[in-house]
C-alpha cells in the first residue's frame, strides 16, 4: 500500500511539472523569459514548481478595468495625434496628448518631500496619493499626519499603496489613516490562497494629485532613505511637480487604479478642473502594466531610440534590457549617436549588479559611454532623446518595469524641459567615473561566469 501511494504521488507530481511546462510553452512568451523557468523546472523541479506558482504566472490576458470604464474616465481629456510615437502611445495605452504643463524638478528627497507637504497643506477638495512603498518611519509619519489633518478638515483623501512594496508597514499605520476618515486601499491585496496570481505583478507607480490642479510623479517613494540615505550613501533620485494639462493624465491613471481596486468609479468633472497655462509643450501620461497584449513602455522606448539622431542619454538604477532595446542602443552607438548610460556604482542588490554588468561588455564595444555614479545610490529614471523628448516617471530600464510592473511614465515633448534635465544629467555625470576598457575587460573569469549565470535569470529579477 505504501509503495502504491508513493508511486501515485510521484505520478501526480510528475504530471504537475509536465503540465506547468506545457502551460509555459503554450503561452508563447518571450523565449528569454520562458527558458529560465523551463531550466529551473527541469533541474530543480521542487523549487521550480514552488517559485513558478508564486512568481511566474502570466496575467497579461486579464484586464483590471473595462474598456467602457476607461473611456468614461478618459473622456474628459481632449484627444489629438502627434507623430508616430504619439500615435503608438495613443493606440496602445490610450495616452492622449495633453498640452501646456509646468514642471518643477526635485533632485533630492528633502526638497521633494517639502514641496509635497506644502501642496497637501494647500488642498481644498481632494488628495489622491499612490506609492509603491510607504514606510512607517519619520518620513511616512510626517505624510500620515499631514493627510489625517486634511481629512479632518473635510478634504477627500484617497490612498493606494502596493501590498508587497509596503509589506513591512503594520496595520496600525493605515488604521490611523482610516480613523481620520481617509480611504486607504492596498493594490492587489495578497491573500495566501490567491497569493500565486498576484505577487509578481506589483504597482510601482508614484502618483499624487491634489485638487486636480497639482500633480507629482517620479522615482521617489515615501521612506527615510530617499531623504537621508542609508549604507549606500545619499540616494540621488528625481521627482517632478506638474501643473496644467498633464495633471489630468495623472488623475485618470489614479482613478483607473482606484476603480480596479475598489470597483468605485469616479468621473465627476470636479476631479478634472479647467486649467490655463502658456506653456507650449505636449506630453502623454502612459500607464503601463502586464495586462493586455502590448508592452507599451518597451515598444515606445525602442521606437524613440530608433528615431534618435543626435543623442540618447539614460539614467537608471538597473539595466536589464530586452533584446530589442539592447540591440537598438548598440546600433545607435555604432551609427555615431551619442549614447550614454549612467548607472549606480553599487545598487541595492548585488545579484542584480552582476546581471547588469553582463550586458555592459557589448555596450562598451559598440561605443556606448557607460559611467558609474559614485556619490551615493543613483535611483533616478530618465531617458533623453535628442533635444525635444524626455521620458520621466517610475519605470526602470529592466524586464520587471517593461513586463511585470504597473508603471507610469510621462513622455514630454519640450525642448525647455529637456535642456533642464540635460544639465541635471551632466551634473550627475560629473560625479561619476567611466571605466577604462583595459580595466573593465580584465575582470576575473569567475566574476564573468557569475555575471553570465545571473544574466540567464534577468527576466525574473
Amino acid at each position: 500500500m505504501t509503495t502504491f501511494v508513493s508511486y501515485l504521488l510521484l505520478t501526480v507530481y510528475t504530471l504537475s511539472i509536465v503540465g506547468v511546462i506545457a502551460v509555459i510553452i503554450s503561452e508563447n512568451r518571450n523565449p528569454l523569459k520562458s527558458m529560465p523557468w523551463l531550466i529551473v523546472l527541469i533541474l530543480a523541479p521542487v523549487v521550480g514548481l514552488f517559485f513558478y506558482f508564486f512568481f511566474g504566472q502570466n496575467l497579461s490576458k486579464r484586464r483590471n478595468i473595462s474598456r467602457r470604464a476607461r473611456k468614461q474616465l478618459d473622456a474628459r481629456i481632449e484627444a489629438a495625434a502627434w507623430q508616430p510615437l504619439e500615435r503608438l502611445l495613443a493606440s496602445t495605452a490610450q495616452a492622449v496628448p495633453l498640452h501646456g504643463t509646468r514642471f518643477e524638478i526635485y533632485a533630492d528627497g528633502c526638497s521633494k518631500m517639502s514641496a509635497l507637504l506644502q501642496a497637501i497643506a494647500a488642498a481644498r477638495h481632494h488628495i489622491h496619493l499612490q506609492y509603491y512603498i510607504i514606510d512607517n518611519d519619520r518620513t511616512g509619519g510626517r505624510l500620515c499626519e499631514a493627510l489625517c489633518r486634511k481629512a479632518r478638515e473635510g478634504v477627500e483623501v484617497r490612498v493606494l499603496y502596493d501590498d508587497v512594496g509596503s509589506r513591512s508597514v503594520g496595520k496600525a499605520f493605515f488604521e490611523r489613516m482610516r480613523a481620520a476618515g481617509i480611504e486607504v486601499r492596498p493594490f492587489l491585496h495578497v491573500q495566501f490562497l490567491r497569493f500565486t496570481s498576484k505577487v509578481n505583478y506589483r504597482n510601482h507607480r508614484k502618483i499624487v494629485v491634489i485638487d486636480g490642479r497639482t500633480g507629482f510623479l517620479g522615482g521617489m517613494n515615501i521612506a527615510d532613505r530617499y531623504l537621508y540615505g542609508n549604507a549606500l550613501g545619499p540616494w540621488r533620485d528625481t521627482h517632478f511637480r506638474l501643473e496644467g494639462g498633464g495633471v489630468a493624465g495623472l488623475q485618470a491613471s489614479f482613478l483607473n487604479d482606484w476603480y480596479a481596486t475598489t470597483r468605485c468609479r469616479i468621473t465627476d468633472e470636479r476631479y478634472y478642473p479647467p486649467f490655463e497655462t502658456d506653456e507650449p509643450n505636449t506630453l502623454q501620461i502612459v500607464s503601463s502594466g502586464p495586462l493586455g497584449k502590448w508592452r507599451t513602455l518597451q515598444q515606445a522606448t525602442c521606437l524613440a531610440v530608433g528615431r534618435a539622431r543626435r543623442r540618447i542619454w539614460i539614467e537608471t538604477p538597473y539595466y536589464l534590457p530586452s533584446e530589442p532595446l539592447n540591440n537598438a542602443l548598440q546600433t545607435a552607438a555604432l551609427a555615431g549617436i551619442d549614447v550614454r548610460l549612467l548607472l549606480p556604482l553599487h545598487s541595492d542588490s548585488k545579484v542584480v549588479d552582476l546581471a547588469v554588468h553582463s550586458y555592459l561588455d557589448d555596450m562598451m564595444r559598440a561605443g556606448v559611454k557607460v559611467c558609474f555614479y559614485t556619490a551615493g545610490f543613483l535611483h533616478a529614471k530618465l531617458l533623453i532623446v535628442d533635444d525635444d523628448l524626455a521620458v520621466i516617471g517610475s519605470a526602470n530600464m529592466d524586464f520587471r518595469s517593461f513586463e511585470h510592473n504597473f508603471e507610469v511614465s510621462a513622455f514630454v515633448y519640450d525642448a525647455a524641459l529637456v535642456d533642464r534635465l540635460a544639465h541635471l544629467f551632466e551634473r550627475d555625470l560629473a560625479q561619476s567615473r567611466r571605466p577604462q576598457p583595459a580595466e573593465w575587460f580584465r575582470r576575473s573569469k569567475l566574476r564573468r561566469f557569475a555575471e553570465s549565470l545571473l544574466r540567464l535569470f534577468s527576466p525574473l529579477l
